[in-house]
């Protein structure tokens, strides 16, 4: 006999049971059960790079920068380490000291909040934004699933906007500005990830990027600027100045992560938020302020213990993540250009119907294919193939089949590229067939592809 249901689905948020907030399990989880199979999918760091034995020498790097420059005593260092610490953070300001050094941005420490991931600095933004039942947020599509799932939680709709080869399309950004407006809705800011994005390896180039700041000065809009793969660049390609260091009007904010520079099993992400906020009293703070009281309703602080790990990394290289990742950027440079490559070994332009995305940088490369990709047929290239990928259907928010994937080039081997690409053209081939035998099928999206 069954066990008595205690409680249903419909009697919980309806985010519970949102696809997005599905995918995000699903992508998390999926790689477990098929754990013999080449995983092309996880857009995690290399973990060979990952060393347990730097963790007590970072952290005993950041307990002497805070005796030797802060000046603390032994008990005051260890409530700092070990007690519940500061809802901002206690490294903010090294965060400030990287940006200046790797981005050429002054930052105000006080204008940070060091949050547990890049993905609660999402949250604490969204909900400090959302105040009306009419807010609206814009997103570049196709979009990370994080932040639409974050929406979700909210009660936040997102508004798609194009995203292309450009990797924004800014008449149709302020078309749907206009379109919620006219609605009577109030579009609150544009989430964007500027440089390699997640999915689709697009990047926004320099003019469209001050073309940006000027349309979201003009509508009166916030940018929330997603920066998690700016420093790695293909080994042929240069670096932009983010948005955020551009942006002279205080139209961004800013959100990172020591995910993939640092530690992702850290958990430390922060957010930038130099915006000025008026209280009915007439104080004037920052919109920092207002995200660390929401911050101590969630999570209170951010681990000490993982910060210091990574304020210790950050000063054993002047406070450099360039200077700290010099072997990982050639490494996914090495990889994705191996991807690359590969790809085109493999599809031949002049008698494949397969393209590909060729990023300047970043961990992803887009492949369309000429057939639907969902998860079942994940699970069947795991299952009969032994190759993991990302179905591009999850990063769109209307449920319409999608005829592309995703590889993922960061935490894989050449070699393992090169076993990972041909099962991809033996299941590519095998499905084609398949579908021929069958016969018609739906119109469906494909991705903007190129050949390189």
């Amino acid at each position: 006999m069954a066990d008595p249901v205690d409680l249903y689905v419909a009697d919980l948020h309806p985010a519970v049971d949102d696809p997005a907030l599905n995918s995000m399990n699903f992508l998390n989880e999926v790689a477990q059960h098929y754990p013999d199979a080449v995983s092309l999918a996880a857009g995690r760091p290399y973990e060979e790079f990952l060393d347990v034995a730097a963790l007590p020498r970072h952290l005993e790097r950041f307990r002497r920068h805070l005796v030797d420059d802060l000046g603390q005593s032994p008990a005051q260092v260890r409530r700092t380490l070990l007690q519940y610490g500061r809802t901002k953070g206690i490294v903010h300001h090294l965060v400030a000291r990287n940006l200046a050094v790797d981005e050429d941005l002054t930052v105000d420490p006080e204008a940070i909040v060091v949050t547990v991931g890049c993905q609660e600095a999402m949250f604490l933004v969204l909900r400090a934004l959302r105040a009306d039942p009419r807010d609206v947020l814009l997103a570049v599509a196709p979009t990370y699933v994080g932040l639409t799932g974050a929406a979700r939680l909210l009660d936040l709709p997102v508004w798609p906007v194009s995203g292309g080869a450009a990797g924004i399309d800014l008449a149709d950004l302020r078309e749907q500005v206009h379109r919620a407006r006219t609605a009577g809705l109030r579009p609150r800011a544009c989430y964007v990830m500027p440089d390699f994005a997640n999915p689709s390896g697009t990047s926004i180039a320099l003019a469209d990027r001050r073309r940006l700041l000027d349309l979201a000065a003009d509508e009166n809009l916030l940018l929330l600027e997603d920066n998690p793969y700016g420093l790695f660049p293909a080994p042929d390609a240069g670096r932009l100045p983010t948005l955020k260091a551009l942006d002279t009007a205080r139209r961004v904010v800013y959100l990172g992560s020591f995910a993939k520079t640092v530690l992702p099993g850290a958990r430390v992400g922060y957010v930038v938020a130099d915006q000025r906020v008026a209280g009915a009293d007439g104080t004037v703070g920052l919109l920092a302020d207002q995200i660390a009281k929401i911050k101590s309703m969630v999570t209170v602080n951010t681990s000490a213990i993982a910060q210091a790990v990574v304020g210790g990394a950050l000063l054993e290289h002047g406070c450099s993540l360039l200077a700290a990742t010099v072997r990982e950027r050639a490494a996914y440079g090495r990889n994705l250009r191996h991807v690359v490559d590969g790809l085109a070994r493999r599809f031949p332009a002049a008698t494949s119907p397969v393209r590909w995305t060729v990023p300047a940088g970043g961990f992803f490369v887009v492949v369309t294919v000429p057939f639907g990709v969902d998860d079942a047929l994940l699970h069947r290239s795991a299952r009969e193939y032994g190759l993991l990928w990302t179905p591009m259907a999850h990063f769109y928010d209307d449920g319409a089949p999608v005829d592309a994937l995703r590889l993922s080039v960061s935490a894989v081997t050449p070699d393992e590229i090169d076993v990972g690409l041909d099962r991809l053209a033996a299941l590519v081939a095998d499905e084609t067939a398949r579908r021929a035998a069958t016969a018609g099928g739906a119109n469906r999206r494909g991705t903007t592809a190129e050949v390189g």
